[in-house]
């Protein structure tokens, strides 16, 4: 077991490697995220097309449709780094990088497409709400549970040995989604993605375009989606002018980034935050007194 400890570590040859976008310079690094963007899309939209196919297995096409969407999320993710201002980028690339393999930050950057926070303070707390490792549940928060979007995400997927606050022990077999697989609706994410792609983000000189533009602003506190939609004009303004945007770019995707395309989260945290035992029970105990009515 010693001499295990001492050995060296091996090479980074291989997958999850993208952390070494950091050592890129800014140059570098927009050209070669905008040789992968395309990728992960084609990636998120085959993920998709067989989860159509699937309709008579809801829980294998739904989970291939989580597979899109955290596909699609990891693009949102990368694309947010290049929004993130030049002189925030030593201290956030690397975290934000990090978030491309997190299950959590994926999950959330997707189910954040949907949100409509009034400015960024809001949203830390919408995403903040989602980053809890447990969480009451029932009329009076009398039941734990653990991380739902993590857990929907787990028992989708596996079959798994399942613990209760009781201690007891049970199998948890795959089950189907509770309201069916619905086919006909694109995830959001993805159609945030795929309008990028129609309006010449996925270029290098696209993504020049947004680092600029979106760089400009630092999203902090109370910044917000009237800010977002002047920088997303300004944007749209440029990659018409360059000749960047597709020809088979339509109206609806330009509708898309106004109106789907998430404000920057690069200011935010997407690691899970671990609610202790006691702090669960002593939350219990508010929400039962708050039920009956405190008699102290």
């Amino acid at each position: 077991m010693d001499n295990a400890k001492k050995r060296p570590k091996g090479p980074d040859i291989g997958l999850h490697q993208a952390r070494r976008l950091c050592q890129l310079d800014d140059a570098e690094r927009l050209a070669f995220i905008a040789e992968g963007l395309p990728v992960i899309l084609r990636s998120a939209q085959g993920f998709w097309a067989a989860a159509e196919k699937l309709q008579a297995h809801s829980r294998e096409a739904k989970v291939l449709e989580n597979y899109a969407d955290e596909e699609a999320a990891k693009i949102l993710i990368l694309v947010d780094a290049v929004r993130c201002p030049p002189k925030l980028i030593a201290s956030r690339l690397n975290k934000i990088v990090g978030w491309f393999y997190n299950h959590l930050a994926r999950l959330i950057y997707a189910e954040a497409v949907s949100w409509k926070p009034t400015h960024l303070a809001e949203l830390r707390e919408y995403v903040d709400q989602q980053r809890h490792g447990h969480y009451l549940e029932g009329h009076a928060g009398e039941y734990i549970a653990p991380n739902w979007a993590i857990y929907q995400r787990e028992s989708l997927l596996y079959a798994d040995v399942e613990a209760y606050q009781d201690g007891t022990l049970e199998w948890s077999a795959p089950r189907d989604p509770p309201y069916g697989h619905f086919g006909s609706f694109r995830p959001r994410a993805l159609l945030v993605a795929e309008a990028m792609e129609q309006v010449g983000m996925f270029t290098t000189a696209g993504l020049k375009a947004v680092s600029e533009i979106w760089g400009s602003l630092e999203y902090r506190e109370k910044e917000d989606h009237h800010d977002g939609r002047k920088l997303t004009e300004q944007l749209l303004t440029r990659l018409h002018d360059e000749g960047l945007i597709l020809d088979t770019a339509k109206a609806e995707h330009a509708g898309t980034l106004y109106n789907e395309w998430q404000i920057p989260m690069y200011n935010l945290e997407f690691s899970l935050i671990p609610v202790s035992l006691e702090e669960l029970e002593a939350e219990q105990e508010r929400e039962f007194w708050s039920m009956a009515g405190d008699p102290r």
